[in-house]
């Protein structure tokens, strides 16, 4: 395994044009996905929400997460590593799998190999990377990590001693397990792969059998052991060449649901997935796409895009349009490992789906605090139980136990102004009230105007009810008026004192 440190960070520096030695971090949901050394040097982790991310590190660079621009500019990387190997496969931006055997005995060895790979990215896409070589993909990928090179068949070995937050790479999603594991006293892969089999199959959820397999050295899944059938490939050819981003992103869509129906007709799912392009001039570029998890339509869609995009823009880009796509399964699984929910059958769950995936992006255009949701939570009065929250962010109430005396009782107000609404409230000689610091009116209401509009009877009032807002000492008070469209419940607030300022904080429905 070639591994790139911090790759979605390196990629939006090169983007963005940023210094490369400063503290940078890229976020997703207001959360961070990925950070650089000088970050993590200043307390900044995966998983941080921004404003303590910021908090921790002043000077942070913020980046946006962006797998498009990821995948874009990691084809160089790809490139150079298979200038030097055959059979490349690019597991994320950041992550290239390369078979050791045979390119180890040409060069001279697994050392060699490495030092030669390491050499061939710094001096053809000048970035610095580490080489890990080890019995499977995952042990392979944390050896990167360490620059080791396991010897055959001490995969299992080298995982024991290693944290078992290691599951939790990224893309699998496996942070529930770990606390679990954790809280059960299972500190390291070792003592997890102690474990029977069959104890993590029956006491475990389904994706700890996957990671009970990693831990032990061994592969993801065990080989499929039926014969394929010969049309699983889907090929699109192109009256007009394919030359801009746009074009590419269109057709990779239509071809990506063509590949995933053809292979679910037979009730298989692809892990392994070879973009092959044919340009006018007769060139042909491959590249192979290794998934830890089955590819749905929308993921083998994505991939099909990112290559297409990687080799429009690279340096080496082809001399004419693209005019034949074709998709290869190098690597399928039973369809049964394709779990998905049943509501993702049908429009609501994809609604759902491409609405937080657009608000991602929004928030990637205006800032995490730009797409908000409300949440209910503890207050005294009804605007101040309306929490908006970023999107992304726990949906989890802070106050809502508390108990929070001098609280507005039930009902609540339907309608609540984002603003306070000005009111002017008067006696019956003309007299505007005023609340007295005991909590009593100075006369009762007689008259109410809101927002200098005309006066309104009052037909009913309760109330003051006293609070302490912020430093200051209000007063709410709850008024029927009559209209001429019927009668309307108010509540409203006054400040405490000879300047009284009334306010209308909402209506009844």
């Amino acid at each position: 395994m070639l591994w790139c440190p911090d790759w979605p960070v390196v990629a939006a520096g090169a983007a963005a044009g940023t210094p490369p030695a400063a503290p940078a971090a890229v976020f997703s949901a207001n959360r961070v996905v990925a950070c650089s050394a000088a970050a993590r040097a200043n307390g900044v982790g995966r998983g941080m929400r921004r404003r303590d991310a910021q908090s921790r590190c002043p000077g942070l660079v913020v980046h946006q997460h962006d797998p498009d621009r990821d995948a874009r500019l990691f084809e160089p990387v790809a490139a150079a590593v298979e200038s030097q190997a055959v059979g490349v496969e690019v597991v994320r931006p950041g992550l290239v799998a390369v078979p050791v055997t045979g390119a180890a005995g040409y060069f001279g060895g697994e050392a060699a190999l490495a030092e030669l790979l390491i050499d061939e990215v710094a001096a053809r896409a000048g970035v610095e990377c580490q080489v890990g070589i080890a019995d499977g993909l995952f042990a392979a990928t944390l050896a990167a990590r360490r620059s080791a090179l396991v010897p055959r068949g001490d995969a299992a070995e080298f995982l024991a001693p290693l944290a078992i937050g290691e599951l939790d790479q990224p893309g699998d999603d496996r942070g529930e397990l770990v606390a679990l594991l954790r809280r059960l006293g299972l500190r390291t892969l070792g003592a997890f792969a102690a474990l029977a089999e069959r104890d993590v199959a029956g006491r475990f959820p389904k994706d700890a059998i996957t990671a009970h397999r990693l831990a032990r050295g061994l592969s993801e899944r065990p080989p499929l052991r039926r014969a394929l059938p010969p049309d699983l490939s889907v090929t699109e050819t192109f009256e007009h060449p394919l030359a801009r981003i746009d074009e590419a992103a269109f057709v990779a869509k239509t071809l990506g649901e063509r590949f995933f129906a053809g292979l679910a007709r037979h009730g298989l799912a692809c892990t392994r997935l070879a973009v092959v392009a044919v340009t006018e001039a007769g060139e042909e570029r491959v590249r192979v796409w290794r998934c830890a998890e089955p590819l749905t339509a929308r993921a083998t869609a994505d991939r099909v895009r990112w290559q297409c995009e990687g080799w429009l823009n690279a340096r080496d880009r082809p001399t004419a349009g693209i005019v034949r796509l074709r998709l290869d399964p190098e690597e399928v699984v039973g369809g049964q490992a394709l779990q998905l929910q049943f509501g993702s059958l049908g429009r609501d769950a994809d609604a759902a789906e491409r609405a937080g995936r657009a608000l991602v992006r929004i928030q990637g255009l205006l800032g995490p605090d730009a797409v908000v949701t409300p949440l209910l939570d503890g207050g005294r009065g009804p605007a101040e139980r309306v929490r908006l929250v970023p999107w992304g962010e726990p949906r989890t109430p802070a106050t809502a136990g508390q108990p929070w005396p001098g609280r507005l009782p039930a009902p609540s107000p339907a309608v609540v102004s984002p603003r306070p609404v000005p009111a002017a409230v008067v006696d019956a000689t003309g007299t505007e009230v005023r609340c007295t610091a005991r909590g009593e009116l100075s006369h009762p209401p007689t008259t109410v105007s809101v927002d200098d509009g005309p006066p309104r009877r009052v037909l009913g009032a309760a109330g003051p009810w006293i609070v302490h807002h912020r430093g200051a000492r209000l007063a709410r008070v709850q008024v029927i008026l009559e209209t001429d469209d019927g009668d309307v419940a108010l509540l409203l607030r006054v400040t405490i004192g000879d300047d009284p300022q009334w306010t209308v904080e909402g209506c009844y429905d």
